[in-house]
């Protein structure tokens, strides 16, 4: 039998770790509902798919991205509520800015920490720029281990410390006063901290309260948010506000023209009309409250805990079996029960609209 490197020698040349890695895959979700991803299910009215429609098509395509970027980037730190003489770094999503911090920071021996289980790029992109991953585990509760994380710190003396502010998969929300312990110990070593807010919109606070309280005991904080969650997945934007001298460093390592003219115009029109997405925000979390509740009334679930995210983690007795049951009846979630140990049993439902949640949670009490 041949080996594929026997059939192509090209390929010995790729390293071995990324060999042995699963691409990541986007499944064909034509016909299901897709509850799997934390999409906004909510598209733009007519009248305003109308107006972005022709926007975009007067841009001039055939130019290399330009100015317009600067606009964008002012808007988004009046959208967040900037501190003063902070800066701002646009990235092709969360991703990208994930990978670009673990890039400026990719020395010798440097290693990236993180709660987990937790979002699985922080680990991928440590591994990826060479270096080391440390995961602690939350509690039983999927809070944040406070003396296990300290430990941590002081230990491995982390370069970055990514913090998901909600977390995924769990949407916890951690306690303020618990986090900031944490990025006080993660400073006094060096580090940089990267809170990662994502899930904002659904969120009942923000680290950038904080960091604009307290500029002088955030100073090593950069806070990075997307406009996927926000409503627009498709458009990849993502963006990291902090203290403009590190922001700068950063910035070195961004590939020029990463975010393409297409995206920074959907992004600036977005946030002209800021108000329909807050309201489709509200919408979502009022959906939430009624989601949680259907869930806590249903037989056959073990457990759901409390969400400041759009999704909501249940724990089932057989999640394998459930996972394969809604799918059977058309609807796509995500099974997490082997992410790690702690997440065992357990799906994550994404929060939709009131009628993607009633079939949903139909699906569910149907393959329990």
């Amino acid at each position: 039998m041949t080996t594929p490197s026997a059939e192509l020698p090209a390929l010995a040349r790729i390293r071995d770790d990324v060999r042995a890695m699963q691409a990541y895959v986007v499944a064909d979700a034509t016909g299901y509902l897709k509850m799997d991803a934390m999409e906004n299910p909510f598209g733009l009215p007519p009248a305003l798919q109308a107006a972005l429609g022709q926007r975009l098509g007067q841009l001039a395509l055939n130019r290399y991205p330009g100015t317009r970027q600067n606009d964008l980037k002012a808007a988004l730190a009046a959208y967040a509520g900037a501190p003063a003489g902070s800066a701002v770094l646009l990235g092709n999503g969360s991703d990208e800015l994930i990978s670009l911090v673990a890039l400026a920071c990719a020395r010798a021996q440097a290693t990236v920490l993180a709660p987990v289980p937790g979002f699985v790029m922080y680990a991928m992109s440590a591994q990826l720029q060479g270096l080391g991953f440390v995961g602690v585990p939350l509690t039983a509760d999927f809070e944040l281990d406070e003396a296990a994380m300290l430990a941590a710190i002081a230990q491995h003396r982390p370069a970055i410390t990514f913090l998901a502010y909600p977390n995924n998969p769990t949407a916890t929300l951690w306690d303020e006063a618990v986090v900031q312990r944490i990025i006080d110990a993660a400073g006094a070593q060096g580090g940089i901290v990267v809170m990662d807010e994502a899930y904002q919109p659904f969120a009942s606070r923000s680290w950038i309260e904080r960091m604009r309280v307290q500029p002088e005991r955030n100073g090593h904080v950069l806070l990075m948010r997307t406009l996927s969650k926000f409503g627009l997945a498709g458009v990849r934007l993502g963006y990291m506000i902090g203290p403009a001298a590190l922001v700068a460093e950063v910035d070195k390592v961004r590939p020029p023209y990463n975010v393409s003219v297409l995206n920074t115009e959907a992004a600036l029109f977005a946030l002209e009309h800021a108000d329909v997405f807050a309201a489709q925000a509200d919408e979502l979390r009022a959906a939430r409250t009624e989601l949680l509740a259907a869930l806590r009334a249903m037989l056959g679930i073990e457990r759901v805990w409390d969400s400041q995210a759009n999704m909501v983690l249940v724990r089932v007795p057989d999640a394998a079996r459930a996972y394969e049951g809604m799918k059977a009846r058309k609807v796509l979630v995500k099974n997490v029960s082997t992410m790690h140990p702690l997440l065992a049993g357990c799906l994550r439902l994404t929060v939709g609209s009131s009628a993607d949640n009633a079939q949903m949670l139909a699906a569910l009490q149907a393959s329990l």
